[in-house]
């Protein structure tokens, strides 16, 4: 079995398998082009096609972090991307050690989800074995997940010796076309299992108590859930950084809960808050020559603060807006009138 998944880690095998999405990647270049051509963009320009699978892996996190963020802020879980991408930092070290010491060939990011989907399990199943809360489940795996990572990553075995920045702060142009055809795998997957699994998770996420008496498998979905969150984490990585990560699943939901009026609302709200964020940081950071992960981040958080005072207006108009009630009194004849109060 361990064989068999070492065979398919290997990136040979792993893009013969995903050819139809290299398909999808070479479309995507070709829109890109055809965008350049309208608008004259720079950033656009055939000479950065870098730039085109950056901005395609920060469309497709813009869509998935937040409606996966929804859920997780909705159950008071903010915390856990966090965690996960500290343990996703021990999946690339893993995988950058095996393919200095046995030559393996697979990219780092493969191990980083497998790494960090084992992590995702760990944390559930610390927090049902011991009763402990998952703020404390989710500190053990942060600690030993960033622990395995900076062991392997100083351990100078078999001339192991990598730059480690681009996975702490995130890089636009180290997304390579392997890299771009994961996340677009990362993102079918997620984005069906939600589809598929939403009601599920909806009742999970507001009423554990009655979801259970239903006949719905809590702990199996609060699973789903972590697993999801991790194959974000990691697809996120790449623009994102181990550090930034967990920003896009909490801060563009932060924003949108602020001026959304229901669940579902929220969810969509909070997508169009992460594209906006995603389009202009990415922009930002190009023509400033910034790193794009730290530059999304503050442009999210811009957008938060804008949907903080935008949320307080909403309320201060319809508080103005709410129609004063009359007193309702009757005359000596019994005939029924009104006064304003």
């Amino acid at each position: 079995m361990i064989d068999g998944l070492l065979v398919l880690l290997q990136t040979g095998v792993l893009e013969t398998l995903l050819t139809p999405l290299y398909w999808v990647l070479d479309g995507w270049y070709w829109v890109m082009v055809r965008v350049h051509h309208l608008t004259g963009l720079e950033m656009l320009s055939p000479d950065y096609r870098f730039m085109y699978r950056a901005i395609l892996v920060g469309l497709c996190i813009g869509i998935v972090a937040p409606v996966i963020g929804t859920f997780l802020v909705h159950r008071q879980l903010a915390l856990i991307g966090d965690a996960l991408a500290h343990t996703a930092f021990a999946g690339v070290a893993v995988g950058l050690f095996l393919n200095a010491v046995i030559d393996l060939g697979v990219s780092p990011y493969l191990t980083a989800v497998v790494v960090a989907v084992i992590a995702a399990l760990a944390i559930e199943l610390i927090s049902e074995a011991t009763d402990a809360y998952n703020d404390v489940s989710m500190a053990i795996v942060l600690s030993t997940g960033f622990a395995l990572g900076s062991t392997l990553i100083s351990i100078n075995a078999g001339g192991l010796s990598v730059g480690i920045d681009q996975y702490l702060f995130g890089n636009l142009s180290t997304v390579s076309p392997t890299n771009a055809v994961i996340l677009l795998a990362l993102f079918v997957a997620i984005v069906a299992t939600v589809v598929v699994t939403r009601n599920q998770l909806l009742y999970v996420t507001f009423d554990e108590t009655a979801a259970a008496v239903s006949g719905i498998s809590v702990n199996w979905y609060n699973r789903i859930m972590v697993m999801l969150t991790a194959l974000v984490v990691v697809g996120a990585m790449q623009i994102m950084g181990v550090i930034l990560v967990a920003a896009m699943l909490v801060v563009p939901v932060a924003g949108a809960t602020q001026i959304s009026r229901s669940f579902t609302e929220s969810i969509f709200v909070s997508v169009i808050l992460a594209e906006l964020a995603v389009l202009l940081g990415i922009g930002f950071a190009f023509y400033g020559r910034a790193t794009g992960g730290p530059v999304i981040v503050l442009v999210a958080v811009a957008i938060y603060v804008v949907a903080v005072v935008l949320g307080k207006l909403q309320t201060l108009v319809g508080a103005r807006a709410t129609p004063e009630l009359e007193a309702i009194e009757t005359d000596d004849a019994g005939a029924v009138g009104s006064r304003e109060s």
